[in-house]
């Protein structure tokens, strides 16, 4: 494969050559992640940079019929938008259904959208494993909004806000009172609070539910990325469209107030630190795939197994080893 001429088409913003890219970084094959960071190091300098979005929520919430009806209104204003779905894998076969464009009809036939989803695989936090990487090279080919689409594991689910600029946590009307807002975790990191389906009769209980929300952030201990009245709660509706436009005005609004402070950059600096540790931790995981190692591992596993050594100190004789 030749990897300049893939990233030059990348940069001029090849569909196709986007969607090869992509499936050449989720590759595991040792030739493959070679090639693979000769690829990002090739595209690095586009230098382009997109709106990171993330967006997470509960399995039902409608998160698929939300991004459909938020891409379509933003390439309506002339955006380019690129969205990373996804997928869980299953546990037992490892395979996924992958059939977010069947749950996005309009905005997958949009020329100014591109939909990837992408299996979890093992990866945890809601995200895959390389899922930041296909957010670069969609920087590279051009794309001004990258939105994130996360499983759906629920309040644990916090990795993507790790590679995004803006957290948006999606919630359905009647999701929960006001102490399940406290609870900490994926509600600390939420820039924006979406209450969806607040249309005809669940209009009621979404204006309840987003009024709980309200008042359990401003229990919440202020952020110094956060101007006054964020993080916020509000209503949408993805299925008539009402909210869409004041939703993006506000994340505009904190977008750009983050830039003019500096929040931004130092943002972006945080999260490149944090994935090169996180590269740094999943390359020794992989140096357990040696031949020797794997032999070791297994000897001291059937030791443990037996009683015969703690699994404390096994692990430390093993990592001695190495």
């Amino acid at each position: 494969m030749d990897i300049s001429d893939l990233a030059s088409r990348v940069i001029k913003g090849e569909r196709r050559a986007l969607a090869r890219a992509i499936t050449l970084i989720e590759s595991a094959r040792d030739d493959h992640r070679e090639q693979a960071v000769e690829l990002l190091e090739a595209v690095k300098g586009a230098g382009r940079q997109a709106l990171r979005i993330g967006l997470s929520g509960t399995p039902g919430v409608g998160k698929s019929t939300f991004i459909e009806a938020f891409g379509v209104m933003l390439t309506g204003q002339g955006k380019r938008v690129a969205v990373l779905a996804v997928d869980p894998s299953s546990t037992r076969s490892g395979g996924s259904i992958l059939g977010d464009k069947t749950r996005m009809e309009r905005l997958s036939r949009d020329p100014n959208a591109f939909i990837r989803p992408s299996p979890s695989q093992t990866a945890l936090g809601g995200v895959a494993r390389r899922t930041r990487e296909a957010v670069m090279l969609c920087e590279a080919a051009g794309f001004d909004i990258v939105l994130i689409e996360t499983v759906g594991v629920g309040q644990s689910e916090t990795m993507v806000a790790d590679m995004s600029d803006l957290f948006i946590l999606l919630l359905a009307p009647a999701g929960g009172d006001e102490l399940q807002g406290v609870k900490r975790g994926i509600m600390e990191i939420a820039d924006m609070i979406l209450i969806n389906k607040a249309d005809g009769d669940l209009l009621p209980a979404a204006t309840r539910t987003c009024a709980d929300y309200a008042g359990a952030l401003r229990l919440l201990r202020k952020r110094a990325q956060d101007p006054d009245g964020f993080p916020k709660a509000m209503l949408v509706s993805a299925l008539s469209g009402d909210g869409l436009e004041t939703a993006w005005e506000e994340m505009q609004t904190l977008t750009q107030w983050r830039k003019e402070n500096g929040h931004w950059d130092a943002m972006r600096a945080r999260q490149a630190r944090h994935w090169f540790e996180d590269e740094v931790r999943l390359g020794l995981l992989a140096q357990l795939n040696n031949g020797a190692v794997r032999a070791r591992l297994e000897q001291l596993g059937q030791a443990v197994a037996k009683g015969e050594i703690t699994a404390s100190n096994a692990a430390r004789e093993l990592l001695q080893g190495l």
